[in-house]
Order: structure tokens, then C-alpha cells, then sequence
């Protein structure tokens, strides 16, 4: 087995994880917090699973920044030969999916966790029309669209991985 193809290997495991998680997260874990929370009618349900939502969110970002930048490095190196359009491609994608997940965590949660130490209250008691609470949905809404977008950019990295020749063709000889 090339190192290549140990590479490849690596690396559409690692985006697999990566995307199971993510996926996991945003359609099954994320809502059932909140809900399971919020039919225990405590007064503040929202709080707390947002205090879970978050903590498990910073392990999803942090994992998509990093297996990113691993992929992208990965990636340069091992797609030398392939046709441009398709190296830049998978490259880009892997680069979306590290720029959003980073500026999901350190940018936007961070945020989120300074308006939330703000309003000295649980969020289910400040009123929506408080200007910190429509911050902060805001904000909550460009996470949800920050993830959905490393979501679709990690998947379309893996499809170009998965259907990746074994060896690229050499630089220079033209296929007959």
C-alpha cells in the first residue's frame, strides 16, 4: 500500500467522523437537549441546554478546524498531478469547512458566551425584544449557518476524496 492511498484512507476517515458528528449534532443532538429541557418546564430549560449545546458545539468546531487544516495540508501534497479544477476544488472545500468552524468558535460562540455573561439572567427571561436577546439570536441563527455551510463543504470534500484516482497521472504526459 502507497502512502498515498494510507492518506487517503486517513483522511476520508477522518472526515467521515468528523461529518457523522456534525450531522449527528445538528439533527438529533442540538434539539433533543433543548426539548427533553423544555419538557422538564424548568424555568430555565433554555439555559441549560444551551450550556450543553455549546460545550459540545466547541468539540465539533474545534474537530472541524483542525481535521481541516490536517485535510488541507494532506491534500496539497498528496493531489499533486491531479487536474487543477478538482485539486483547487477539494482543497477549497476543506478550506470553507476550517474557516467556518473556526469563526463559528472562536468569533461567534465566543460572543455568545460574552452577551450571555452579560445579561446576568438566563436567556428565557430576558425579553426578545431586548436588544442583547436579538444579538444573540442573530448570532445564534450565523452559527446554525456557519456549521450547515462546513456541513455542505465537508461534504463535498469527501465526495472529491472518495472519488479520487489512487494515483494521480503524471505531471507532463498527456493521456492517449
Amino acid at each position: 500500500m502507497t502512502v498515498r492511498i494510507v492518506l487517503r484512507t486517513v483522511s476520508l476517515l477522518l472526515l467521515g467522523v468528523w461529518l457523522g458528528a456534525a450531522i449527528f449534532f445538528s439533527a438529533a443532538v442540538a434539539p433533543n437537549v433543548f426539548a427533553v429541557l423544555r419538557g422538564a418546564e424548568l424555568p430555565n430549560a433554555a439555559t441549560l441546554a444551551g450550556s450543553v449545546v455549546t460545550r459540545l458545539l466547541a468539540i465539533i468546531n474545534k474537530g472541524g478546524f483542525e481535521i481541516g487544516l490536517l485535510l488541507l495540508v494532506i491534500t496539497f501534497f498528496t493531489t499533486r498531478g491531479q487536474k487543477p479544477v478538482r485539486r483547487i476544488a477539494e482543497m477549497l472545500s476543506l478550506a470553507i469547512m476550517a474557516i467556518m468552524t473556526a469563526i463559528g468558535h472562536w468569533v461567534v460562540a465566543a460572543r455568545l458566551a460574552t452577551l450571555r455573561a452579560a445579561m446576568q439572567l438566563p436567556i428565557d427571561q430576558i425579553a426578545p425584544t431586548d436588544a442583547r436577546r436579538i444579538e444573540f439570536d442573530t448570532l445564534h441563527r450565523y452559527s446554525v449557518v456557519m456549521l450547515g455551510v462546513a456541513i455542505v463543504a465537508a461534504l463535498i470534500a469527501f465526495v472529491l476524496l472518495a472519488s479520487r484516482k489512487s494515483e494521480p497521472r503524471p505531471v507532463g504526459i498527456a493521456r492517449g
